[in-house]
Order: C-alpha cells, then structure tokens, then sequence
C-alpha cells in the first residue's frame, strides 16, 4: 500500500495508480448515462408516458447534485478511502434493485440513490490532484478526467450493445458487478488521505456558501459549464430517439455504433490538461467553447436523414464531446489550482452546479422532443450554450 505522506514529499504519482484512477472514474460515472440511449424501451417497460421519460436520466443526474454538494465535501474531513468504498457499495445495492424491480416509484428512487453514490468519481479526482505537482497537476487531471469521459462516452454503446442482446435490465446488473469489485480493489490499493482539519460537517457546508461568494473563478467556471453540459445533455438525451424514429430506423446496435464516436472527444482531455499547465487556459476555453455552439449549429442547418445527415450527426457528437471534455479539464484544473484544503468543497460546488444543467437539459430534451422533434429540441439546446460563451466574452484578460 502507497503511503500518502510520502507520496506527498515526493511529489509524484505512480503511472498504474492514475491509471487504476482514471479507470474506476469511468466505471463509476458510467452509471450515470446507462440509461440514456434507452430512455424509449425503458419508460415503455416501467410505464412512463412520453413527456416525463426524461426522468429517467434526470433522477440520476438529481441524485448526484445532491451527492455532490453533501457527500463530497465529507472528503474534507473524513479519510477518502472509506468514502469512496462506501459509496461505492451502496450504488451497487441501487443498481441490482433499479435492475430487478416492478415497481414504478421504486425504481425512480434508486435511480436517484444511483447518482447519489455516484459521486465516489468526484472524491477520487481531488485525491489524484492531492498527489500530483503544481508543474503536472493538470496532466494528472486530464489523465484522471479522460478516464472519467471516456465512461460517459463508452457507457451509451455499451449499454445499447448489451439492451439489444439481453434486454435494458442487464446492464444494470452488469454494473453493479463491476462497482462491487472496483470496491474491493480500491479498498486494497488506493492510499489513506485523512484530512487534518477537524471542522465539523455543519460548519463545512456553511463554508461552502463563502467559498461561492468568495471564488468568482469558481462561479464562472460553473457557469460555463453548466451550459454547454445542458447541451450536451439534451443531445444525447434525444439523438438516439431520433435515430431509431422513422426517419432512420436504427437499431440498438446501430445507436452504439453511433455513441461510439463520442468516445474519440476524450483525447480532448489529456491533451488540454498540458496545454494548461502551459498557462493558456482563457484562449483553449474560448475555443472548447465554440467547439460546442458549432457542433450544434451543424445539424440545425443541414438536416435530413440522407447519408449526408448522418455523416453530420457523427460530426456534431465528435465535436460536442471533444469541447465538453476539454472545457471540463480546463475548469477543474483552474479550481485544483486553488486553496487544497477546499479542493473537494469547491470541486463539489463546481461539479453540482454544471449537473444541475444536465439534469435541466436532460428532463427539457425529453419533453422538447416529444412536444416539436428533433428540430425543437436544438434550437432549446443551443441556447445554454450561446449563454456560456457569450458570458465569456466578458471574462478579463488577466481572469484564470
């Protein structure tokens, strides 16, 4: 077992830990896109109507906000490992019970308390930074960060290939597999991290309202990416509904083919974490930025369901997750730059705030979609975007 305080004199972070890191990231958030590409088959088998399918995705998304302002603060004060296992085993129980009950109100409970234990990837993402060098800390980042994107990118193929083998249910009980031994092994291998301040929980979330009045970085950065997450959302919250309505006729096996393309926007990650760690992070957000209103620009102007149009859906979704994933690693490398003893407060903050827009985005995609298609449901999901960059053309030249 690796002792942290050494590590920390040392400075350095062995290349299999970030690498076991970067990997549970992805296992863990994961869980939180599963389902979906699946919105449609699900809600027709738990009897959800049309306009609240998004709950489905949006419970998860809710349950993880609220994980992330209540739990992962606790990784201020309380030892991470512990943490991460223990939320770790109480997602797994919510997976199998999400993947075996009947009951419509039971299951959109554990989809929330799915999100809730979800969260573990935002304990181990400041721990990765904890180890890491001022002069590396966005490589790690970006490395850990790629990690964690490419589960979200990865999820969506994957639990389309296994729905259409075995049924929606399955992947769930697949997860939950996987968390119990991803539980087991960090349980083992991760190093003990036991904050030294001994501020009481009450006191730490009322420090987290002065850290939000008090960190403008922390407020931008949300911001930012509370719009482009909303858009990202409400993409990949409707495009695989569009794929198998009747203008293209897709299959489950053909929609993950089609999520698979997302998964080359997590290069974006690592490459952007070293180009931090260069001190260019106002021109790379200005661009990752961009990157997403054009992504999403595309397929409201050429839309058909021709080959062209398909070529220019896969287009958009590359482009989309590439300037989601690269804005992400800039902003918490920005953060990660901050005060450490507040790291896991202010990541908290940061990360709740951007997944409220999911969520938002999430829960308007279904209902958009429904009420105009797939036309509508852009035309709404570009305009958190265009917020974001709008707001940072007003970001100052000297701002992080």
């Amino acid at each position: 077992m690796i002792d942290l305080k050494k590590q920390t004199i040392e400075k350095k972070i062995p290349t299999w830990l970030t690498i076991l890191m970067a990997t549970a990231c992805g296992i863990i958030v994961a869980n939180l896109y599963y389902a979906q590409p699946l919105v449609g088959i699900i809600s027709s088998s738990v009897g959800l109507s049309a306009n609240t399918s998004g709950l489905i995705v949006t419970l998860t998304q809710i349950g993880y906000v609220v994980g992330l302002l209540f739990i992962v603060p606790l990784g201020d004060i309380l030892e991470n490992r512990k943490l991460i296992v223990s939320s770790l085993l109480i997602t797994a129980v919510a997976l199998v019970i999400t993947a075996m009950t009947k009951q419509i109100f039971l299951f959109l409970f554990t989809l929330f308390v799915i999100g809730l234990g979800s969260v573990a990837a935002q304990v181990l993402v400041p721990f990765a930074s904890y180890l890491s060098p001022d002069s590396s800390r966005g490589r790690v980042v970006g490395n850990v960060m790629s990690g964690l994107l490419l589960g979200i990118m990865l999820s969506r193929p994957l639990s389309s290939l296994v729905a259409d083998f075995f049924g929606w249910h399955a992947i769930f009980i697949l997860s939950a597999i996987a968390i119990m031994v991803l539980a087991i092994v960090l349980s083992k291998v991760l190093p003990r991290r036991k904050p030294s301040t001994d501020t009481h929980y009450i006191d730490l979330l009322k420090s987290m309202w002065y850290l939000l009045r008090t960190t403008p970085i922390l407020r931008r950065r949300a911001a930012y990416h509370a719009g482009v997450f909303a858009s990202f959302s409400l993409f990949w919250t409707t495009v695989p509904q569009l794929l198998t309505s009747q203008s293209f006729h897709f299959s489950q096996k053909e929609v993950a083919l089609f999520a698979l393309v997302g998964v080359a926007g997590a290069v974006a990650a690592p490459i952007t974490g070293r180009i931090a760690d260069r001190g260019v992070t106002k021109l790379a957000t200005g661009i990752a930025l961009l990157t997403v209103v054009i992504s999403l620009l595309l397929p409201i102007i050429i839309h058909t369901n021709s080959p062209i149009g398909i070529a220019i859906l896969v287009i958009s979704s590359l482009l989309l997750d590439a300037g989601v994933s690269a804005n992400l690693v800039l902003s918490q490398r920005a953060l990660f730059s901050l005060s450490p003893e507040a790291r896991n407060r202010l990541n908290g903050l940061f990360m709740a705030m951007f997944f409220f827009g999911g969520a938002i985005g999430s829960a308007i995609g279904g209902w958009a979609y429904s009420m105009g298609g797939w036309s509508t449901a852009l035309w709404i999901g570009i305009i958190p975007s265009i917020l974001s960059l709008l707001y940072f053309a007003t970001e100052k030249n000297n701002a992080k």
